[in-house]
Order: structure tokens, then C-alpha cells, then sequence
């Protein structure tokens, strides 16, 4: 019975439980992020305690994306052969075990490591959530149960900077990994209780030489990407992006023969799929962007301090916040194809509206005008995130979130690249040494005109996309069912 492969009942557990498994691979998923933000203030302190300089200490981050990167494709093979519960299971149990090894390093390099193990379980995480919650969930109730899937991003840059500070003032920097430990056992259990053992079929042998390839490519990238954002490290970032992109390349050859490659570029043909990537790609490159510049623009172009400059970005975890509740009675009421190519309009110019941000400007209006674009980028997320998964059937449901899940993450860290180099470009060009406002409003243009082209792949979606989930009918729908 242990080799039985079966599917999850869609409708089973989804009407009663259905915000019940949101909230578990929610929680699994704050976790992460929380660790993530709250490790970035503390790294001062643990610099000193290591005996090295502050910005030695960044490579206990990247070290983290550098697993992201080369473990998320796999994520899918891995819940397909093991079942989705058990790798979900063991994924928390792998970034615990990680976390308690991160408070016990004596060391930097000793870190690194336990941060790389660490990375082994985020990156099952994320993925394998998404599929847990897509094989546990009503179609009906999938753009709730999505938007809870937002909670986990948008609370972890509100909880971790203080609660950051908080450790590193009153207790030891050690407590940021110690408190994993009880939300992981939590998690652990209700994971047994309450998630169904789902396996897939899988379609062919382990792609080992792809696993390789895009490893190297993927953490190639996103390494580059990041160090993109880092005053002297220019050379060292294209020679790794150029290295990513080589391998990229070796494995989109190889791909082409292997029956069952660990990225399948083949789901980009299904259309509400494809799509989705590709729209949602050009506008997360802008969400990336803002977190980067955000805080240099309140920091050095208005002389705030970094915990006044830290309150006012609070205001894109609210406003994204604002738009949970809502998101499904607007689906149902327009249907994704128009609410996406509205609302990513109306999100662009909010990005946009930050290059004429000025200190002059009331504080109040900046906060409200931050609030209202990052509630219509996050229901552009909820929208993407469901959409994408519309035409996906579920034996390809996990090779898709995989897939999904990898290049929401490049994108994100593609989009820090791009800010770094607007603004160190428009620096270049005006002949300054430090960023003037000047600088910090072409370089938010840029990423908002990059944002604004997925409006032409959001016209692409079918006026029909997604109606079964969102309960919409077009005109087309009901002209047909007049019709019979």
C-alpha cells in the first residue's frame, strides 16, 4: 500500500478545512520569512561575535538563497516520490534542525553551513506548501485560500525588524534561530493531523544532470543578482550572472531530451500558465525593486533615521493586508482577465508615484500613497498565484509549483539587481558619488515601466480564464449557456 499513487479528493476537506491547511502552510511559511528579516538586523552583532566585519556576515544570507536556488526545482520530484505531507513534514523538521545548528555556531563558516542546511527545508517549503494547499483546496475557495498564502510576506517585514532589535538589545542573537523550534514542532503536528499523503506519478528517471545544470545556473543567478546591490562587487556579480546564464543554456538543451526534466519548460505552453509567469515575472522584478529602494530613498534622499524610515514601509505590509478580504469579491464580480489588466495599471502608477516623492511632501500622503500601491500589487499576486494554476491538471500540479515557485524567487532577487543598477546608473550619468533624489526617481520610473509592460501579456488572459474558480461568467460563458 506504501507504493500507491493517488490524488487528493478536491472536495473532500476543502469546504470545512480549507483556511485551516491555508494557515498551516501560512504559519510554515511566516517562519521562514520572519527568520529571514529578523537575521538582517541582527548581523552587526553577530559580526562582532564572530570576530569579522559586518559585511562579511552577508554571506549567511546568500549562503540561504544559494540552497533556495538549486533545491526548488526539485521540490516537486521529491513530494511526487515521497507524497506531499511527508516532504512538506520534513521540510519544517530540516529548517528546524538547521535553525538549532545556526544558534549553535561557534563560527562563521560553521554558519554558513547550518544555513545552507537551512535552505535545504526553505526551499521544500515554499513549493510543497503551495502544492499541499492546491491539492487540499476547493476550486472555489482558491483565491481565499491564496490570499492567505500572502500573509507569511507581508507580516515578515512588519514582526522581524523589531522583534530583530528586541532580541538583539535584551536577550542574544541566538533566539532568532531558537524560536523556530516551537513554531516548527507546532507545525509538524498539525501537518500529521491535517494535510492528506498525496503522491504524483512520475513521468520518468531523476534528472540528475538537469538537477546540476539548473542548480548552477538558478544559484549562479540569484547570487549575482544580490551581490548586484553591493558597492564594490560589480565584477564579481556579471561574472556570476554571466556564468548563470551559460548553464541556463546547457540546461535548456538538455531539457529538450530528457522525458521528465526537473524544470519542465513545456508547462510555459499552457496558456493561463505561461501567462502568469511571464506577466507576473515583469511585475515582481518591481517588487523587488521597491524593498530595495525604499529605504535608501527615506535614509539618504530624506535624512530620516533607519527605524523612521522602517515605519513608513510598514505601509506596504498594510495596505497588502487591506486587500485579503476582498479579493474574491472582486474576482467574481469583473473576472481575472479584467481585474489584472486594471488593477496592475493602477498598481504601476503607485510604484511610479514614489519617483515624485519629495521631503516635502506630508508624511501622512506618502504613508496613504504607499498603502494604496501595495494593495493593488498584492491582489495582483493573488491573482497570478491562482490564475497560473487554472489549466494545470494535477499530475503536473507539482512540477508546476516548482516551476512557479523558482522564478518567483529569481524574479524577486532580478528586481534588486535592476533597482541597484537604475540607480547606480542615473548616478553614473549625473556624475555623483552618493544618490540624489533625481537619481532615486529614474530609477523608480524604470522599474515601473518595466512593471507596466505585463499589461500587455494580461490582455493575453481568456475573458473565460479562471471561471470556475472565481465564480465569474462572461459574456461569452452566459451567451453559450443561453444558447444550449
Amino acid at each position: 500500500m506504501s507504493d500507491q499513487i493517488y490524488h487528493a479528493p478536491m472536495v473532500r476537506r476543502a469546504a470545512p478545512n480549507f483556511r485551516v491547511i491555508a494557515m498551516i502552510v501560512a504559519s510554515a511559511m511566516l517562519m521562514e520569512n520572519v527568520d529571514a528579516t529578523v537575521l538582517a538586523t541582527a548581523l552587526p552583532t553577530m559580526a562582532r561575535d564572530f570576530g569579522v566585519d559586518a559585511p562579511a556576515m552577508s554571506i549567511a544570507l546568500t549562503s540561504y538563497l544559494l540552497s533556495l536556488a538549486i533545491f526548488i526545482p526539485a521540490s516537486g520530484r521529491m513530494a511526487d516520490s515521497f507524497g506531499s505531507r511527508t516532504v512538506f513534514r520534513s521540510a519544517i523538521a530540516v529548517f528546524v534542525v538547521g535553525s538549532i545548528l545556526c544558534a549553535f555556531a561557534p563560527t562563521l563558516p560553521f554558519l554558513v553551513l547550518a544555513r545552507l542546511l537551512q535552505g535545504i527545508g526553505g526551499a521544500m517549503m515554499m513549493p510543497v506548501g503551495r502544492l499541499v494547499l492546491m491539492r487540499s483546496v476547493d476550486r472555489k475557495d482558491m483565491v481565499s485560500a491564496m490570499s492567505w498564502l500572502l500573509v507569511p510576506a507581508l507580516i515578515g517585514p512588519i514582526v522581524g525588524p523589531p522583534l530583530g532589535g528586541f532580541i538583539v538589545t535584551y536577550l542574544d542573537w541566538r533566539w532568532i534561530f531558537y524560536i523556530n523550534v516551537p513554531i516548527g514542532i507546532i507545525g509538524m503536528i498539525f501537518v500529521s493531523i491535517y494535510i492528506d499523503e498525496v503522491k504524483g506519478k512520475a513521468a520518468g528517471p531523476f534528472d540528475t544532470i538537469g538537477f546540476i545544470l539548473s542548480g548552477i545556473s538558478l544559484g549562479s543567478l540569484l547570487f549575482g543578482f544580490e551581490l548586484s546591490s553591493h558597492e564594490g562587487r560589480g565584477s564579481l556579480a556579471i561574472f556570476l550572472i554571466a556564468i548563470g546564464l551559460l548553464f541556463g543554456i546547457a540546461y535548456l538543451r538538455h531539457a529538450r531530451k530528457h522525458p521528465a526534466p526537473i524544470m519542465d519548460f513545456s508547462l510555459m505552453k499552457v496558456p493561463s500558465f505561461g501567462t502568469s509567469v511571464i506577466a507576473g515575472s515583469l511585475t515582481r522584478i518591481t517588487q523587488g525593486a521597491q524593498p530595495f529602494l525604499l529605504p535608501l530613498l527615506f535614509q539618504i534622499g530624506f535624512g530620516l533615521s533607519a527605524a523612521a524610515a522602517g515605519q513608513i514601509v510598514i505601509s506596504t505590509a498594510l495596505g497588502a493586508l487591506f486587500m485579503k478580504p476582498l479579493a474574491r469579491a472582486v474576482f467574481r464580480r469583473v473576472g481575472f482577465r479584467r481585474s489584472l489588466v486594471i488593477n496592475g495599471i493602477l498598481g504601476t502608477i503607485g510604484y511610479g508615484l514614489c519617483a515624485a516623492f519629495r521631503p516635502d511632501w506630508p508624511m501622512p500622503l506618502i504613508f496613504i500613497a504607499l498603502v494604496l500601491s501595495a494593495f493593488f500589487m498584492s491582489f495582483q499576486f493573488t491573482a497570478y498565484n491562482t490564475i497560473a494554476y487554472d489549466e494545470i491538471g494535477q499530475d503536473r500540479m507539482s512540477s508546476a509549483t516548482s516551476f512557479y515557485t523558482t522564478f518567483q524567487q529569481l524574479m524577486l532577487s532580478l528586481g534588486i539587481c535592476i533597482g541597484a543598477l537604475a540607480l547606480h546608473g542615473s548616478m553614473a550619468f549625473n556624475g555623483v558619488e552618493t544618490p540624489e533624489l533625481g537619481d532615486f526617481s529614474t530609477a523608480f520610473i524604470i522599474v515601473a515601466l518595466i512593471s507596466i509592460c505585463a499589461t500587455f501579456w494580461n490582455l493575453r488572459f481568456s475573458p473565460t480564464a479562471g471561471e470556475e474558480i472565481s465564480g465569474y461568467r462572461s459574456k461569452q460563458t452566459k451567451g453559450a449557456a443561453a444558447g444550449s
